[in-house]
């Protein structure tokens, strides 16, 4: 009996331990007059003092939506109180690649996420408004679409990630609806070459974007992000990067998520 009582209050003791809150929202996006939904999670201390908290941005892949990562990986409830911030989850449509599409005005994610959600996100949220405690990753075109993001609005994002992310999508001319969003590649190569995270390295300077991306060595991304690498080393951009076991798929992220937050705390206690 007294063994009984004591696993009793074990699982009631671990079931409390992690006790972040999930609210599901929904968005008016003026730039493509549609609501969008979007899931955050604000872990205990959010409800339990008046300080404001980091925000980590958890984008998710294509044919995915803003559910996935609180589904598949329900862990990240635990992360977000161990480290103490909030982790937002927006629905980015299902291909829509995080840009604004120059032959879709209907697909204009890069301004949703990077003003529309981050602004409702510092109003409706105690969060600290500024890149120092900002961070955004994302798993394969959510990979992509954090570095997109984070390259490109570095006034909005302090440090960002990719895990298994796209990050040149020229080999894939075909794939995943990018022709619906950028056109066909044959008639805008401009246009494809300048929406590839792999030749957007320009944008770094090497000090005030912090970056962190892996990929799984059985990955089909595997070849980008290995070019990837080897361009940050000859442009001299700091960043880690971490080479796995794995392929393309949750067993791989599961994993691989608890590294970017751990990046992503340490990054805003230096910046505290």
């Amino acid at each position: 009996m007294k063994l009984q009582l004591v696993v009793l209050l074990l699982l009631f003791f671990v079931s409390t331990i992690f006790a972040a809150r999930v609210d599901t929202l929904k968005l008016e996006s003026a730039a493509m007059t549609k609501t969008i939904p979007i899931m955050v999670i604000l872990p205990d201390s959010y409800h339990s003092d008046n300080g404001k908290l980091p925000v980590v941005y958890l984008l998710h892949g294509a044919g995915g939506n803003h559910t996935d990562w609180v589904s598949k990986v329900p862990t990240i409830k635990a992360y977000a109180d161990q480290y103490n911030l909030i982790i937002v989850c927006p629905d980015g449509g299902f291909t829509s690649w995080y840009f604004d599409s120059p032959v879709d005005s209907a697909m204009r994610y890069e301004t949703y996420v990077s003003k529309e959600l981050v602004s409702a996100v510092d109003q409706q949220y105690r969060t600290i408004a500024e890149p120092a405690g900002r961070a955004i990753t994302g798993l394969s075109m959510g990979g992509h679409g954090a570095f997109y993001l984070a390259f490109r609005h570095q006034d909005v994002w302090g440090a960002a990630g990719s895990m298994s992310g796209g990050l040149d999508i020229r080999p894939f001319p075909n794939n995943w609806d990018i022709p619906k969003r950028l056109g066909s590649y044959a008639d805008n190569k401009e246009v494809w070459e300048g929406n590839s995270v792999i030749n957007l390295i320009y944008l770094l300077d090497g000090r005030t974007l912090k970056l962190i991306f892996d990929c799984g060595v059985d990955d089909f991304f595997y070849d980008a992000n290995q070019r990837m690498h080897q361009k940050l080393l000859e442009r001299n951009i700091p960043h880690d990067y971490t080479e796995r076991p794995g392929a393309h798929n949750w067993a791989y992220w599961t994993n691989s998520v608890k590294y970017h937050l751990l990046f992503f705390h340490d990054y805003f206690e230096k910046n505290q």
